[in-house]
């Protein structure tokens, strides 16, 4: 079993995003069983008294459009224990790259990376929070995950 673990700020529009065009990715191949996939934040401002928010309404209409769901999904947080749990953490832009490092103590086994360092285009995931461009940012994820899940099939 590969388990993937996607990793943003809040957990409700880029991360859980990755985690929903991931899925349907391999479901449309006919290996979701050889896959765990999830996501998370390093903030916990979308949580609140132990209840995530639902991802954002933008980011659900974007993923609508192109036939997944995402209901259900609600914001948690990056816990210590991921880095155990997970064989690739994968973080939508360099925030969340030093802010997993120093949640999770380092990465000594390197399984932290960022999305778009798999593509031909290495940097970070367009940020739909500040530009509200969720096109771009779904464009974006696509092609991190396509050249993600080329690498470990």
């Amino acid at each position: 079993m590969i388990k993937v673990l996607f990793v943003c700020h809040g957990n409700i529009c880029r991360s859980p995003m990755a985690e929903f065009i991931l899925r349907d990715m391999v479901k449309k191949r006919g290996v979701s069983d050889r896959f765990l996939i999830a996501s998370c934040a390093t903030s916990d401002e979308e949580i609140f008294n132990g209840i995530g928010n639902p991802v954002y309404p933008p980011a659900k209409k974007e993923l609508a459009r192109h036939g997944i769901s995402c209901e259900g999904k609600r914001a948690v947080q990056l816990k210590k224990s991921d880095y155990e749990n997970y064989d690739y953490l994968i973080c939508m832009d360099e925030n969340n790259y030093r802010n997993m490092l120093r949640m999770l103590g380092g990465d000594p086994e390197g399984k932290i990376s960022k999305l778009m360092n798999h593509t031909s285009r290495p940097g970070n995931v367009a940020d739909p929070w500040y530009t509200g461009d969720f096109e771009t940012t779904y464009t974006d994820i696509v092609e991190g995950c396509e050249a993600l899940l080329k690498e470990l099939i």
